[in-house]
């Protein structure tokens, strides 16, 4: 008698996507590819929130909140759109979201993060001088700007994987779930290999 199937690893979608007008494309797209790799896309949640809901922001907000944050406990990994959202950051929330589930434990990938390091791009953006001891700061404010050659801060840069694009970040995030299903003294196969 076979042996039943496992169900399929499940990834949450995170990102700002969800405020695009064409969300419901985004989210199709991104499940189509995860499909492609025998994944579950997950995309967030309005917290089970009907057309009727007669409840106040703050609940509405609520219920988002808490309906998201249990998608990512159920999730076995997470992509991240990090792109830079309303200015030269990712969406806070995605960014809440990435912390969350590495805090879990959960493999986290992103995508969507511009070329170069982040103090390039600050720099481009914002009059920027090194001080004495050589550190680069906002011109006007003083304030510094994070350096180490990193493309995001590096809070996230290193807890995370980065990827260009969202099927690049699929696509690592399924070998990733894969080599975590296996045995630990199972060996990768060539495909797998590097």
């Amino acid at each position: 008698m076979p042996q039943p199937r496992s169900p399929r690893p499940r990834v949450y979608l995170a990102g700002p996507d969800i405020f695009f007008r064409d969300c419901e494309r985004r989210y199709e797209a991104l499940k189509a590819r995860c499909e492609r790799l025998d994944l579950e896309g997950i995309a967030p949640s309005d917290g089970g929130l009907g057309a009727d809901f007669s409840g106040s922001d703050d609940e509405r907000a609520r219920r988002i909140c808490e309906g998201n944050v249990a998608l990512i406990r159920q999730a076995d990994g997470v992509i991240a759109n990090l792109m830079n959202f309303r200015g030269l950051e990712p969406d806070s929330g995605t960014v809440f979201e990435v912390g969350f589930a590495v805090a879990l434990g959960k493999p986290v990938v992103v995508y969507g993060v511009p070329a170069g390091s982040y103090a390039s791009r600050v720099c481009a953006a914002v009059p920027c001088t090194q001080d004495a001891a050589g550190v680069t700061r906002e011109r006007d404010s003083g304030v510094m700007v994070e350096g180490l050659g990193q493309r995001l801060n590096l809070m996230l840069a290193c807890s995370t994987s980065i990827e260009p694009t969202a099927e690049a970040a699929l696509a690592r995030l399924a070998k990733m779930l894969r080599a975590d299903r296996r045995s630990p003294m199972a060996p990768l196969s060539d495909g797998e290999a590097g």
